[in-house]
């Protein structure tokens, strides 16, 4: 088998085991903040608790690129590999919301685990093949994103949620075992280059096509994590059960993973042929008219379909952006690429979570999928209205200069 291939495949049995060890615990921490007696704040608290690693991440990602160029991705992975497992192991033993936060703080400044995979592929894996590449690792964060949600909802209401912690963190040890044997990263060459983060970002700013697709990041993942704060609460109401809350959350939650799963692979083959911009334009609207469909239902199961086919469209965001991170840079660079893309996402991580936080707790918590369907639109109406730009990546080659 080709070394690329074998790379591509232990990374995506990677990513599948990191995404689910994420999805096993993250989603379920605003009802883990109620059993452990935060009674006042809820939403509050949850928001600031999903925000902080993205804060925390915005701040390092740009540094770990720059690492990355240095010293390769594997490294990298690896790394964040071994500290995700030590955080979710400390989570089984928090007693009070400040550990938790210290623990997420430290997570968003040392993790990086699937943007370190992402930039792997896209620098070992042949030109001609990278979309096929990124759309396969974008069915593996989706998979990992059903299964996840499913087994940490089954162990939390079986055993609680801190054994869920203990075996997400163990899941995602195993992951980073598997990348150390069996992932050879063939295609590098270390960056001499002695320039700083500043340097980075004023290069980042003189790629137009780069930074575009920075400000369709921001946008993408705030929107979509805005509901992130609220969504578990908001699911255990419409049930109207809450002796199985995270049963029910894991099954919702994992709705739009199941969709990506089953058409990421279409959009992946569909923008081959078609293009990234316009697979990214339809991509967003669809996800924006899903969002905002989602303030129309009050009971579960209506609620639960248009999730799925939110998750249909939205599946092609992420994919078609990293694809255009590839396009728009040169090898040399694409580490830092990575890493201040990761900044982009972190960012709109970061403000998303506050955003839901504080709107699901002053207003009703349909005001959060109406404000996230408007961002939604925002990001379609940039990719629409600037597709030049976006075009101009496939033809664009960037030679960094110091």
């Amino acid at each position: 088998m080709l070394i690329w291939k074998r790379n591509l495949w232990v990374l995506w049995v990677g990513v599948f085991f990191t995404a689910a060890s994420f999805s096993m615990v993250i989603p379920f921490l605003p009802i883990f903040l109620l059993q452990i007696g935060v009674q006042q704040h809820t939403e509050i608290w949850s928001g600031l608790i999903f925000s902080s690693a993205f804060f925390a991440g915005a701040i390092a990602s740009p540094f770990w690129g720059r690492v990355a160029d240095k010293y390769g991705r594997k490294p990298m992975i690896v790394r964040a590999g071994f500290v995700l497992f030590v955080i979710y192991t400390l989570m089984a033993f928090v007693t009070n919301p400040y550990q938790i936060l210290v623990l997420r703080i430290l997570q968003g400044l040392l993790s990086g685990f699937i943007p370190g995979a992402i930039a792997l592929i896209g620098t070992n894996t042949p030109n001609d093949k990278v979309g096929y590449a990124l759309s396969l690792i974008s069915t593996a964060s989706a998979s990992g994103q059903i299964v996840g949600p499913l087994l940490g909802g089954g162990i939390s209401s079986l055993i609680g949620n801190r054994w869920a912690f203990a075996t997400a963190g163990l899941i995602v040890l195993i992951s980073t075992l598997l990348i150390i044997f069996w992932v050879i990263e063939e295609n590098f060459t270390p960056s001499k280059e002695k320039g700083s983060v500043r340097n980075d970002l004023k290069a980042a700013w003189l790629n137009h096509p780069l930074m575009l697709v920075i400000v369709l990041t921001v946008l993408a993942s705030g929107s979509v994590m805005t509901v992130e704060p609220i969504l578990p609460l908001y699911v255990v109401k419409l049930g109207g059960s809450s002796a199985h809350a995270s049963l029910i959350a894991g099954i919702v939650f994992s709705l739009p993973g199941i969709a990506s799963a089953i058409f990421a692979p279409f959009w992946g083959k569909w923008a081959d042929k078609a293009g990234f911009n316009k697979v990214l334009v339809i991509g967003l609207f669809g996800g924006a008219l899903g969002m905002l469909a989602q303030t129309f239902f009050s009971h579960i199961w209506g609620f639960s379909i248009i999730r799925f086919i939110f998750g249909i469209f939205f599946s092609a965001v992420f994919p078609a952006l990293n694809g255009l991170v590839v396009k728009s840079t040169s090898e040399n660079f694409r580490g830092r690429a990575f890493g201040l893309n990761q900044t982009a996402n972190q960012i709109g991580g970061m403000v998303g979570p506050m955003i839901g936080g504080f709107l699901g707790g002053v207003f009703p918590v349909q005001s959060v999928f109406a404000v996230t369907g408007i961002l939604l639109l925002i990001g379609t109406g940039i990719a629409y209205w600037h597709p030049a730009d976006l075009k101009s990546i496939f033809k664009f080659k960037q030679t960094i200069k110091h």
